[in-house]
């Protein structure tokens, strides 16, 4: 799919081969943001492979200098974001979808347990507005650095450390609510 893709006049040889390198590193990262903002394994697919598909065609915007990643990620947001205000049915997403169970029960009754927990969990994070549920996303479900989030969301480290302070209580006063 990615050499279909590449086939674009407007890049020379070495930027296509740039891309492709970048598309290649920054694969499964794309899937599992995509995949904290949608929640599905499908729409997670086709939204991140839609989102390389337009960073191609911007390639020649790009700047080399710097990270791509933080570039493609806000081409991936707005695409995310495009889906919530088209869709229908917003409440279909599952943000635990891909989650490893909790733990490993070692009793059914453990099992039972932890799924409720992990449906409370995600009930509560549903609660939450899109960039609370976008910034726990991006720490405790993907393991970004405060210094990744702040160049993602293109903010000062501090802003980043107090929306996501402000967005755990939100989370924590959801869940406490369900429980």
């Amino acid at each position: 799919m990615i050499k279909k893709i590449l086939k674009n006049p407007k890049l020379t040889a070495d930027e296509k081969a740039e891309f492709e390198r970048l598309v290649k590193a920054n694969m499964k990262r794309a899937y599992f943001a995509a995949l904290g903002f949608l929640g599905s394994h499908d729409l997670a697919m086709d939204v991140s492979q839609d989102a390389f598909i337009r960073a191609y065609r911007s390639f020649k915007t790009f700047d080399n200098k710097r990270n791509f990643f933080p570039w493609y990620y806000r081409i991936l947001k707005n695409l995310c974001l495009n889906y919530f205000r088209d869709s229908k049915n917003k409440r279909e997403v599952t943000f635990l979808e891909n989650v490893k169970n909790m733990e490993d029960s070692s009793t059914p009754e453990d099992f039972v347990e932890n799924e409720e927990v992990k449906e409370k969990l995600e009930s509560a994070m549903q609660q939450l507005k899109l960039e609370d549920r976008e910034i726990i996303m991006l720490k405790e479900f993907q393991n970004h650095s405060y210094k990744e989030i702040a160049e993602l969301l293109n903010l000062p480290i501090g802003t980043v450390m107090s929306k996501l302070y402000y967005a755990r209580k939100k989370l924590a006063n959801e869940f406490e609510r369900l429980v």
